[in-house]
């Protein structure tokens, strides 16, 4: 059975969303929307095995994820990396800026 409490000064819109969401994580609607139309044996073993293969393939995805995120960091070390020409211990800071300032335009003789 699922509760929902109301917290203090939560408008009746917000729990009703929260009632929902764990009415779907629970697979109350799931139950309900099977159970309303009939399903042929057929239809039921199809079904089932296209649960089982997806399910197979999460647990694939979620080990070869987990594999992924446990891989140490490459570091470059020494050598830079192919494609960047200057590191920040190149590029001076100190250099002039190479901006004149604008110059005013010289008025138009009058004739």
């Amino acid at each position: 059975m699922i509760k929902v409490q109301v917290r203090s000064n939560e408008p009746l819109e917000a729990a009703l969303r929260r009632f929902k969401r764990q009415c779907n994580y629970a697979g109350i609607f799931r139950l309900a929307k099977k159970s309303s139309v009939y399903e042929k044996p057929s239809e039921k073993r199809r079904r089932e095995k296209r649960e089982r293969v997806r399910n197979i393939q999460r647990q694939i995805r979620k080990s070869m994820m987990g594999r992924v995120r446990r891989r140490p960091v490459k570091r470059y070390g020494t050598q830079k990396p192919e494609g960047i020409e200057a590191t920040t211990s190149e590029i001076s800071i100190d250099a002039p800026l190479a901006v004149s300032p604008a110059t005013p335009a010289a008025p138009a003789a009058s004739e």
